[in-house]
């Protein structure tokens, strides 16, 4: 099983290593991370940065496939990129398709999202129902073989639900286990559901200030 996690300048970390870190557990997974070029490729706040051998073009039918987000991914979405072209091309050929956080919208910006029950960053909602989706706070969507997870940690959540789906309901918590998720957060304002009005708007505006130094420069 082939499973590759499609990167681009600008992807938040967490969004890919989190699934990463569930997938290789599994003794018959190659995970595979990929990218338009093979070298390195920053994460969104350019201190991360992981050195890329394997290219779109190479890895062209892979089982499942995970799409991260970034602040970018607007931008990406809207203009066209090479990960929006990959995902088109080998979406027909997978088992499951799936992203995390904002890499939703770049599914949408495939084609793939339209008339679909999706989820993504909460602060990218407006954003994703542009591509036809009906966004929902639901931690990890599945609609077929279209897999979204919520914002960043999400992840974890995606590739744990993903393993019980295609290796059973006990190798998953086996791993959890191995990886010792047990969520205890220390604050209940893990969703703007639940956050104070005022935390609320101090992430919107926070975020929107990041999103738009993201679309004024390269990673």
């Amino acid at each position: 099983m082939q499973i590759a996690i499609g990167l681009f300048p600008g992807f938040t970390a967490l969004d890919a290593i989190g699934p990463y870190q569930v997938f290789t557990q599994l003794p018959d997974a190659q995970v595979v991370l990929c990218a338009a070029k093979a070298g390195e490729v920053a994460d969104d706040n350019g201190l991360l940065r992981l050195d890329i051998s394997h290219t779109f073009d190479e890895v062209d039918s892979p089982d499942i496939i995970v799409v991260p987000g970034g602040f970018i991914t607007r931008k990406l979405a809207r203009d066209g990129d090479p990960i929006v072209d990959w995902v088109a091309a080998v979406h027909p050929h997978t088992t499951f398709t799936t992203s995390v956080c904002t890499g939703a919208l770049l599914l949408g910006a495939a084609g793939l999202l339209d008339g679909l029950d999706a989820t993504t960053h909460w602060f990218a909602f407006d954003e994703l129902a542009k591509y036809g989706a009906t966004p929902t706070e639901q931690r990890v969507v599945h609609r077929g073989r279209v897999w979204t997870a919520a914002g960043v940690s999400a992840g974890i959540d995606l590739a744990l639900t993903l393993v019980a789906e295609t290796h059973g309901a006990d190798i998953a918590p086996a791993i959890q286990l191995g990886i010792e998720y047990d969520p205890q957060p220390p604050f209940d304002a893990g969703a703007p559901s639940k956050a104070p009005p005022d935390i609320l708007e101090f992430v919107r505006s926070v975020s929107a200030a990041k999103e738009s130094e993201a679309l004024g420069s390269s990673v």
